[in-house]
């Protein structure tokens, strides 16, 4: 039996072997991107890809599938230099370049979801102090808003450090398509309010959120309440102070108990004391700030095996971090997934532009949500 530095040495000229033969497919690879830009064709040919592949599995024996796994790597590769010598993605490059890079707050219009008080208000407030701040009903209408050019922002939670994201709003991005230029971080406290005559030890039933329900579950429980939905933490305190019901509670924000006259009845009662919501600001048109740090997509995927796993190449050959990868029923096909897609990093990278021109060739349904400070 071969010693250890002995088989690590014929891995080490094998490497060698293998590092040259890569090279030279590289610039074959380069020559069909200079062949397929004089002639008009497409880069991705998947038929072509396919046949390779299942003709490498079969040639690798019992390392068929880890031969296939390579092979799929290289021709990802490969395409992605396609792409680079063809210029894909025009469209998208000239979307970026029209980019505003300030976001106006002095008088600006801004939708929030809810009531005064909510969370989203709060939220509003402090991304935009000096704007003209408007309540609308359902996450719904404030997308609806944004798109009709009634309001110039729109102010979102789209998840929560406990209770996770909030689909409703992650369904709506994916169709309305609107521009995400801004996010923001805010802690979530919650307290319970009463009316002024009640005591802690009258409340029976409590209303909020389903969101702020599930951040504070283990209170909920704890203490043997009914938990009842509504539209908004806040839309819930309202409630409570117009029904003048002394067993009903409204689990709320602090602001939104002082706001319609309530009794603060518990403090704290998030289950995970560090509870945080993270707010995003969409618009009609793209804006990315000079600090953007932080790039959103939207796509689906071809129903071809292994296609998550090579979009993920693409990512990972560029040492970009993916930071969330969320999928959702598509509306228009059934059994068939769209996803959104976060990642650090920057359209003033070269690099990262290029990697979006190539997806946004490839990928179906592919929409660039935008590059924005978080």
């Amino acid at each position: 039996m071969k010693d250890l530095p002995e088989i690590r040495a014929e891995i080490d000229a094998i490497d060698k072997e293998l590092i040259a033969l890569f090279k030279r497919r590289m610039d074959c690879a380069r020559e069909v991107g200079c062949y397929k830009q004089a002639n008009g064709i497409p880069v991705l040919n998947r038929t072509r890809e396919e046949e390779v592949l299942d003709r490498v599995e079969t040639a690798g024996g019992e390392y068929g599938a880890y031969a296939r796994l390579l092979y799929q790597n290289i021709m990802e590769l490969s395409r992605s230099l396609q792409h680079n010598i063809i210029h894909s993605g025009d469209a998208l490059r000239q979307t970026l370049a029209a980019a505003s890079d300030t976001i106006p707050t002095d008088g600006a219009s801004v939708a929030y979801q809810g009531i005064r008080g909510a969370n989203s208000h709060e939220a509003a407030l402090r991304l935009f102090p000096d704007a003209d701040l408007r309540a609308y009903p359902t996450f719904s209408s404030v997308f609806e808003a944004v798109d009709s050019g009634e309001v110039r922002f729109g102010v979102l939670p789209v998840e929560n450090s406990t209770a996770g994201s909030v689909a409703a709003v992650y369904d709506l991005i994916l169709k309305h398509r609107s521009y995400i230029v801004g996010a923001f971080d805010m802690k979530i406290d919650y307290c319970l309010g009463g009316l002024r005559q009640a005591e802690p030890e009258d409340i029976e039933i409590v209303r909020s959120h389903p969101q702020a329900l599930s951040q504070c579950a283990e209170y909920i429980e704890a203490h043997g309440f009914e938990a009842q939905s509504c539209a908004n933490t806040a839309v819930a305190a309202r409630d409570v102070a117009r029904e003048k019901r002394l067993n009903v509670a409204a689990i709320c924000p602090y602001k939104a108990a002082q706001e319609y006259g309530l009794k603060i009845l518990g403090d704290h009662l998030q289950d995970d004391k560090r509870n945080t919501t993270r707010f995003i600001v969409i618009s009609k048109t793209l804006i990315i700030p000079e600090n953007a740090n932080k790039i959103s997509l939207c796509f689906s995927l071809p129903h071809v095996k292994g296609s998550l796993y090579g979009l993920l190449c693409r990512f990972n050959s560029l040492g970009l971090n993916l930071t969330k990868i969320e999928s959702r029923p598509s509306k228009t096909r059934d059994f068939a997934y769209l996803f959104y897609l976060d990642f650090t990093g920057s359209v003033r990278s070269e690099s990262v532009v290029e990697l979006l021109c190539q997806l946004s060739a490839e990928m179906p349904e592919f929409s660039f949500l935008g590059n924005y400070f978080e």
